[in-house]
């Protein structure tokens, strides 16, 4: 199993260059923490870091023949837009359900959607055949060294940014962004894997040593990975503190975020925060990340009315 160092991080950083941004770091004296707003982003979210990355390391070879990636939407946006921008043609694998904003929106940057699938399961399989078929260089959303190696740069900004901070407290799906902060940050801070109670692919990886299936039900669809990577159970295992959070608390963090914060985030993107208001996270100073903002309006409008 590949293994990835802040070396490899640092190395990411320079290789993404000026082609994207450094985003926010937001302080909120009501939350009681500073904010990392990685949905200002490109595309919307933290994930275009990885996918840059990955994108910039390709051979002429592999660039010629095309990639393919798998997502719900954060994945597939920033694969697209990454693809585009290194002249690369992109496959992605959608499912059925998936939000129609974030499939739009990965066909705007010029991608091709797969939508034969009907659950991300069905994806994964679907993922693989089409990789058969096509000779494509798969961009895995968070099991590939080079992508958690991007996703780790969001950590060396919080560490330039966020002087005295002492906890991180990361969103979780497949573990592809709290592998890479914990990669660049695990000597310099606390990293608190947060995950909602229904979608625990990271939680169930670390306790069995290997990725183990789960069936993910929540709000936070961007989160909904049927599996977390064995590179990110390797990373974090023993060292990141895990948390898990309630529907209901996802949904009062999501009101917190755009009532008093002023930040559109995506449910998932919210599950950070989640785990502060709730009080399961013993810090000082802690930073959260609110990992993006790809959110369907009447998604936004239901949250918001439903109290």
């Amino acid at each position: 199993m590949a293994n990835v160092t802040r070396t490899d991080v640092e190395r990411a950083r320079a290789t993404i260059g000026d082609r994207l941004p450094r985003t926010p770091m937001l302080s909120s004296r009501t939350l009681g923490a500073r904010i990392k707003a990685e949905l200002f982003q490109r595309t919307g979210s933290f994930k275009v870091r990885g996918a840059l990355n990955k994108l910039s390391s390709l051979s002429a070879d592999e660039k010629a023949r095309g990639v393919i990636a798998i997502s719900a939407g954060n994945h597939a946006q920033a694969v697209a837009f990454a693809a585009a921008e290194e002249g690369v043609d992109a496959l992605v694998v959608m499912w059925t359900g998936a939000s129609e904003q974030k499939i739009e929106a990965t066909r705007g940057y010029g991608a091709t959607v797969d939508l034969a699938a009907s659950n991300p399961a069905e994806a994964f399989e679907r993922l693989a055949e089409l990789q058969d078929e096509t000779g494509r260089t798969l961009v895995h959303p968070f099991d590939d060294p080079v992508v958690i190696a991007g996703a780790g740069t969001v950590g060396l900004e919080i560490e330039e940014d966020a002087p005295g901070f002492d906890a991180v407290l990361v969103p979780v799906g497949g573990g592809g962004l709290v592998s890479g902060i914990t990669t660049a940050l695990r000597d310099r801070a606390r990293i608190v894997a947060v995950e909602p109670e229904t979608s625990i692919a990271l939680h169930e990886g670390m306790r069995n040593g290997k990725p183990t299936p789960v069936e993910p039900r929540s709000i936070a669809d961007g989160l909904s990975a049927p599996f977390a990577g064995q590179l990110a159970i390797d990373i974090c295992r023993d060292v990141v503190e895990p948390v898990t959070v309630t529907e209901e608390e996802i949904e009062d963090a999501f009101r917190f975020l755009y009532e008093r914060a002023k930040l559109a985030c995506e449910p998932a993107a919210a599950v950070g925060v989640a785990g502060w208001l709730a009080g399961k996270v013993d810090a000082e100073s802690p930073v959260v990340v609110v990992s993006g903002g790809n959110v369907a309006a009447k998604t936004a409008s239901a949250i918001l009315a439903g109290r």
